[in-house]
């Protein structure tokens, strides 16, 4: 995850998100720690734990303008990918995420999942391809 996160249209979804069982692990793509709504979160994931399987999926939000955090961003992705987990992107993450699978993606929200992306509307869309994923 990243410093300030956004999730465009559909807004702050992590309630959405939490509302179908999915439980957030925050992962930072620096040293400092996340800070959201000026409240600061510890990570509590790492990059280990994909490549462990220790994860099921990585929600990629969008708000990495400086190029260490977009690296790392872009680094997190590759690594999801090769093990097969499912990513969800947000904002601006949709288009980072369409490019580390060679597509083209122009929405506000997106499921990448066995290699093709599935474009998210609108929240009900989100709880939908949440639910189909367990």
């Amino acid at each position: 995850m990243r410093r300030n996160m956004e999730f465009g249209a559909l807004g702050d979804v992590e309630g959405a998100l939490r509302a179908e069982g999915v439980g957030l692990a925050p992962m930072s793509t620096g040293e400092a720690s996340l800070v959201s709504g000026g409240v600061t979160v510890l990570a509590t994931a790492t990059a280990k734990d994909i490549a462990e399987g220790r994860l099921k999926g990585l929600v990629v939000p969008g708000g990495s303008t400086d190029e260490a955090s977009l690296a790392a961003v872009r680094s997190l992705i590759d690594l999801a990918r090769a093990n097969d987990l499912t990513i969800i992107a947000f904002a601006d993450g949709v288009a980072l995420t369409a490019e580390r699978f060679g597509a083209t993606v122009e929405a506000e929200a997106a499921i990448f999942s066995g290699g093709q992306p599935t474009v998210l509307n609108e929240r009900t869309d989100l709880s939908k391809a949440v639910a189909a994923l367990s």
